[in-house]
């Protein structure tokens, strides 16, 4: 086979997928291998009853917990992510050697003997590190994971059971700012020409990102050649045809969802066709080919600095180019600014209908995600509404008004 038949036949697309080499399975860092040598036909109770409390070491123990568990979800019959399932495991692997090391407890407890004071003296030095929200609700997150494991599922309690108040835990699923680059007052065309001047490989990341609303490691991941495809080859209804050629977003993507990007617009053939100016080759990736992924990525939030985009320099970063493109999204579908600008509601079938194009286009599974970019509906007003009455009261009003039109 030829070195150009073999590289087609490589490139991955919607229809065949990327051939993946096929390497030994490395179940644990402290067992490699045992999942498929003496645990063969037993269950993980069977496997678990092997180690009783102090005849394991903690940390091993832990270790066949995650041997067993730790590809699982917590609540569906799926697996997680790989980063999901090394975040998890670093996690919890210092989460032992802490309560030991920082929480005061004289030895490292076996997990399966974790109790409500260990969940405790770790709350309390979050919150005397004054760690973030999120933070902190991704931690009991895992633990409750771990909980699970170990058949304990109420061991881990909402986060005012550990005295913290909503202001410390509350998570905002909905933008309570506008993080939009226009928002923050920035020229968006010639600050990307600037980075464009200073490293053609970020720069055409950012094109992208302003054209197709892609995360930042979406599009540093992207093969501006291989991914371009048509509307065929989507498997999407005719109904919802939109361009002859599509973008496929597959690299990269949050939770390896992989989803196509109709190419509609002319700033999007732009974009594109900067990115294959770029990308020499029809496999190979936007980013620079003298640096790996990691280091790819560092560069980029590197480059974001440089150029002042950071919440403490000019109030945006650079996934606020990626909120920009959903702000004009909801403004071209509606006619209105976006919740988080303060525009006025429109009606239920024209905002439903945008929040699901911000959705698909941003690439999450549920609608409700969209409230994360242009916020929440329910905290606008309708034009002309008097003041005084509550938000979710006007946008029934408005529903209602609708619906008494001819």
């Amino acid at each position: 086979m030829s070195q150009e038949s073999q590289m087609n036949a490589d490139t991955p697309s919607p229809d065949r997928p990327r051939r993946r080499s096929r390497r030994a399975k490395k179940t644990s860092r402290r067992h490699p291998g045992r999942r498929h040598l003496d645990w063969a036909g037993l269950s993980a109770a069977d496997v678990l009853a092997r180690h009783p409390p102090g005849s394991t070491p903690p940390e091993d123990v832990l270790e066949i917990l995650l041997d067993l568990f730790n590809e699982q979800h917590t609540a569906m019959l799926k697996s997680v992510s790989h980063k999901t399932r090394h975040d998890r495991a670093v996690f919890l692997r210092r989460f032992l050697r802490d309560l030991h090391a920082k929480a005061g407890f004289a030895t490292i407890p076996d997990p399966r003997n974790l109790g409500g004071r260990h969940i405790q003296a770790m709350v309390d030095l979050w919150r005397k590190d004054r760690l973030a929200a999120a933070t902190i609700q991704t931690y009991l997150s895992f633990l409750r994971g771990l909980a699970q494991w170990i058949g304990k599922p109420g061991l881990v309690r909402k986060p005012g059971a550990y005295g913290m108040d909503m202001q410390e835990y509350q998570r905002h699923e909905v933008a309570q700012r506008d993080r939009s680059w226009t928002g923050a007052g920035i020229d968006i065309e010639p600050l990307i020409e600037e980075v464009c001047a200073y490293d053609r490989h970020v720069g055409a990341a950012l094109r992208l990102i302003r054209a197709f609303g892609l995360r930042r490691k979406e599009a540093v991941m992207m093969r501006p050649h291989a991914c371009v495809v048509p509307f065929s080859a989507t498997r999407l209804p005719q109904e919802r045809k939109k361009a002859e050629s599509y973008l496929w977003v597959c690299q990269g993507s949050k939770g390896g969802r992989p989803r196509f990007v109709a190419i509609a617009t002319e700033p999007q053939h732009q974009a594109l066709a900067y990115a294959q100016s770029v990308a020499v080759g029809i496999d190979a990736h936007l980013s620079n080919p003298k640096r790996d992924l990691k280091q790819n990525l560092n560069h980029f939030s590197y480059v974001m600095r440089r150029f002042g985009l950071s919440l403490k320099e000019r109030g945006a970063t650079g996934h606020g180019l990626r909120h920009e493109v959903f702000v004009e999204v909801w403004v071209g579908a509606t006619g209105t600014q976006p919740p988080v600008r303060g525009g006025a509601l429109p009606p239920k079938e024209v905002r439903e209908a945008a929040r699901q194009d911000i959705a698909e286009l941003a690439g999450h599974a549920r609608k409700r995600a969209a409230g994360a970019y242009i916020g929440s509906v329910r905290a606008q007003r309708p034009a002309g509404a008097p003041p005084g009455t509550g938000a979710a009261n006007d946008e029934r009003a408005v529903d209602q008004a609708a619906a008494r039109r001819p």
